[in-house]
């Protein structure tokens, strides 16, 4: 009898749907999945609650550009029946109504529809923009990380000579200049003082009258109307990976296993890639995975100062337009690819240096 009873608490135990919740939640990466869900939850809710607490919704924008274009011949009451039959929306609808079919749409992965173009889904919008925008600025992104880190060991190498003060002063003077003030700087120069540069052929993605399509003529004209936006990407990033790698590469030169492998006869080169590289670039490699979460937002002010058709650029005429629901949806973008960035980042570091997966049951 005492067997019997024994063994049912053993499989009521075993049943226990608290006992898996908390082996699950012991598990760091279960942890960690739960803190990005619940982190793009709270995103997406202040994100919905804030631009409705903008000034102006898109309708009385509409009524004050009708009555402005009418010179005064409409009323207040039929340019706001007018815009209010333009926009199948009701903003009138309690917030929270409003908050419930958000997250209910949201959920079955509909973005819903763009206010300003009627029956174009936001899905839709932001496909036609995203590919450029991760071309542009992962180009420039890529670009300067290679660089940076091929600099950065060279400098760290040669610690205190002409090359490494070259480097390091270069690396920290342009890291310090503001993307957009890059941006400006080039135009002045480039566009309005020397005229080495037409800007305005280069605006939007690719010219006018050409035909898409993976060919050299197309490849080209995206790369030549890219230039800019990629060449600001590439310096405003690269002093931040020579310094990193700088200081990486000095930190692991220290190292006894430096020592050792010395000790044991081995070339220089080899301790220079096997040992001391492979592990300076460690902790940039994670670095360059949370970077690549931060390419779909942190191109809004570039796109609008060269014209370049990306996410960045319709998410600033979303936001002067009150586009609801295309600020929603990029922004939703935007925190999903950051919050996946980090997240991929924490595994990616655990997989290239095996003590911090043992330390912190990473892999469990």
């Amino acid at each position: 009898m005492t067997t019997a009873v024994a063994a049912k608490d053993q499989v009521r135990t075993a049943m226990d749907p608290r006992r898996y919740l908390g082996d699950a939640w012991r598990r760091p990466i279960s942890r960690a999945v739960v803190k990005a869900l619940l982190t793009i939850w709270v995103t997406t809710t202040l994100t919905f609650v804030l631009i409705r607490l903008m000034p102006g919704s898109p309708v009385e924008l509409k009524i004050d550009e009708l009555i402005q274009t009418s010179n005064g011949s409409l009323s207040y009451e039929d340019a706001k029946a007018i815009a209010s039959g333009l926009f199948a929306i009701n903003l009138n609808a309690p917030l929270h109504e409003q908050y419930l079919s958000f997250i209910w749409n949201l959920l079955h992965l509909d973005l819903g529809n763009s206010f300003l173009s009627s029956g174009t889904g936001v899905t839709s919008i932001i496909v036609a923009v995203l590919p450029w925008t991760l071309f542009s600025v992962g180009t420039g992104l890529l670009l300067s990380f290679g660089v940076g880190i091929g600099l950065g060991l060279l400098a760290a190498y040669r610690r205190d000579s002409l090359l490494d003060r070259v480097v390091s002063t270069g690396g920290s003077l342009i890291s310090s200049i503001p993307n957009y003030l890059l941006a400006l700087l080039m135009i002045l120069f480039l566009g309005v003082q020397w005229h080495l540069v037409n800007f305005t052929s280069m605006r939007g993605a690719y010219s006018s009258g050409m035909q898409p399509g993976f060919t050299p003529a197309f490849i080209g004209d995206i790369f030549y109307h890219a230039s800019l936006p990629i060449t600001i990407y590439f310096l405003s990033q690269i002093g931040h990976w020579i310094l990193s790698m700088r200081s990486a590469t000095l930190s692991a030169l220290e190292e006894d296993y430096v020592t050792a492998a010395r000790a044991r006869g081995l070339s220089d080169g080899r301790i220079r890639t096997a040992y001391v590289g492979r592990n300076a670039v460690l902790p940039l490699v994670t670095q360059l995975a949370i970077s690549v979460g931060f390419i779909v937002g942190g191109a809004a002010v570039i796109e609008q100062i060269f014209a370049y058709q990306g996410v960045g650029l319709r998410l600033l005429a979303a936001v002067t337009q009150r586009d609801y629901p295309v600020i929603q949806g990029i922004v939703i973008l935007t925190t999903v690819t950051v919050v996946v960035a980090n997240l991929a980042a924490d595994l990616l570091y655990s997989k290239l240096d095996p003590r911090i997966g043992r330390a912190g049951g990473a892999t469990g």
